[in-house]
């Protein structure tokens, strides 16, 4: 059965101003989502990336070029990922279709290739 990774896109600010609360009520429908992902064997993983932390290499010839990254002015980063089993694209489109991401930004659906 195919794996598939859902790219989690969102404003770098679509969180800020939330209270601890709020964010705990967040958090918590994210973690029902994935639980709700093994209970259909989905064989569910994925993980929350750190907000305005990272790196960005390059490759330009000979030369390696490393920056601070994701960028702050970018309209969209990815924060997070979650992968899990399907029987092909139009399956995966309907598991991610409850995902509470979508209520703060886009999400990429991607095969993954075997290699």
């Amino acid at each position: 059965m195919p794996e598939y990774i859902l790219f989690l896109h969102e404003a770098p600010d679509v969180l800020d101003g939330l209270s601890a609360e709020e964010m705990q009520r967040i958090i918590v429908r994210y973690r029902d989502w994935r639980e709700s992902l093994a209970k259909r064997a989905k064989q569910p993983g994925g993980k929350k990336l750190r907000d305005r932390a990272g790196r960005v290499m390059k490759g330009a010839g000979a030369k390696l070029r490393i920056s601070d990254g994701p960028y702050s002015e970018a309209r969209e980063v990815i924060g997070g990922f979650f992968s899990f089993v399907a029987d092909g694209f139009d399956q995966a489109v309907e598991i991610a279709r409850d995902c509470p991401h979508l209520e703060f930004g886009t999400i990429e659906i991607r095969e993954v290739e075997p290699t």
